[in-house]
């Protein structure tokens, strides 16, 4: 079909109903469990945004979480008020982390997940009106269940993410989002932190590369397409290259820098915790990302970037930021959501060249 080049674009928020809550009926606030992919997460965060302006003063907002995500909602600041953190996500509670959240004595709860058994333990936590997406058999359990249109493979699917969370919000009487983000106040004492990190931050021309993506192969550019447009990056602006990457995917990311001068590379594939991830990715001039929580993360903390699509669908989870650019070119087998590429070929994403990138790399770095 050809290349687009996309400004991301949340687009027109779904109407879910107007349910009307009085101060008494909040008690003492509002419960959040967020999903548990970092990419997820932030999307969701223009909806604690707005719900946070929703509540009285009296109330707090509060979020249930995954116990990795604690950098990211601290650096929210009081956007929310109290955090409840699971050891394990993918699990009921433990006894005190059940025992914590329901002594919050919440009047309502959003499930930004699908999870029945989230819903199922939410409820008998006493949160006596709880709101999500109509899914997976638990609607009896929510106060009111919203339905959004199932996922379908091989077109572009509409809404976004972030417009089904927003939708979620306007529900329970939120305003409508503007569009803006919000100032993060990130833990920063570069004396403590390693000597790389510490070179990243004091680097004036860098470009942050995230050449992983922890759902699968089947969304990641080419390793050597990535050395192309770092080579581009460093002739232009003298910089340095910074490596990013989970633990699990090291190898695979080193791909992307092993033919560069190894002196303008910082390679911290592995080594950043999330809160110094955070800092690299503010400072960074551009971020170079697969679809991942990488992206996402960067366009929170408001940095710009350039990320290229194939497996996946950027109509519904491009980042939250228009400093971004989205390369995609759509085949009939795309997007698929695949981990692995069906065919083996990953065709959709090598049709996508460096020249292409490094084109909106440079009007990037014109602005």
């Amino acid at each position: 079909m050809g290349l687009e080049i996309m400004i991301p674009e949340v687009g027109e928020i779904p109407f879910a109903g107007k349910e009307i809550l009085s101060e008494k009926d909040w008690r003492d606030g509002l419960i959040v469990r967020t999903p548990n992919w970092l990419g997820d997460f932030v999307m969701c965060v223009p909806s604690l945004m707005q719900l946070r302006k929703l509540l009285p003063e009296s109330c707090a907002l509060a979020v249930i979480a995954p116990k990795a995500f604690g950098p990211v909602i601290d650096s929210l600041g009081n956007l929310v008020q109290t955090k409840f953190l699971l050891s394990d996500a993918h699990a009921f509670p433990t006894m005190q982390e059940f025992t914590h959240i329901r002594s919050f004595h919440a009047g309502a709860g959003i499930l930004f997940n699908n999870s029945f058994r989230d819903a199922l333990w939410m409820k008998f936590a006493g949160i006596p009106r709880l709101y999500g997406a109509k899914a997976r058999y638990r609607s009896f359990l929510l106060k009111k269940a919203v339905s959004f249109p199932p996922r379908r493979d091989y077109v572009l699917n509409k809404p976004h993410q972030a417009a089904k969370y927003l939708a979620l919000a306007e529900l329970l009487g939120a305003e409508k989002w503007d569009g803006t983000l919000p100032e993060l106040s990130l833990f920063a004492e570069p004396e403590i932190y390693p000597d790389k990190i510490i070179e990243a931050l004091h680097t004036e021309h860098l470009l942050a590369l995230a050449p992983g993506a922890m759902y699968g192969s089947a969304k990641k550019w080419p390793a050597e397409y990535y050395e192309e447009v770092c080579r581009a990056y460093l002739e232009k602006t003298g910089g340095k290259v910074v490596l990013l990457s989970a633990g699990n995917e090291i190898e695979s990311a080193r791909e992307a820098i092993k033919n560069l001068p190894q002196e303008k590379v910082i390679d911290l594939a592995g080594k950043t915790k999330l809160g110094e991830l955070m800092n690299i990715l503010r400072h960074a001039e551009i971020c170079l990302a697969n679809d991942s929580g990488s992206m996402h993360l960067s366009a929170l903390v408001g940095s710009s970037g350039i990320c290229v699509f194939g497996s996946t669908d950027p109509a519904a989870t491009s980042p939250i930021s228009r400093k971004w650019r989205i390369l995609y070119d759509k085949m009939p087998c795309s997007p698929c959501f695949k981990r692995v590429c069906p065919a083996g070929t990953k065709e959709c994403l090598y049709r996508v060249t460096p020249s292409m990138v490094i084109e909106e790399m440079e009007k990037l770095l014109e602005k």
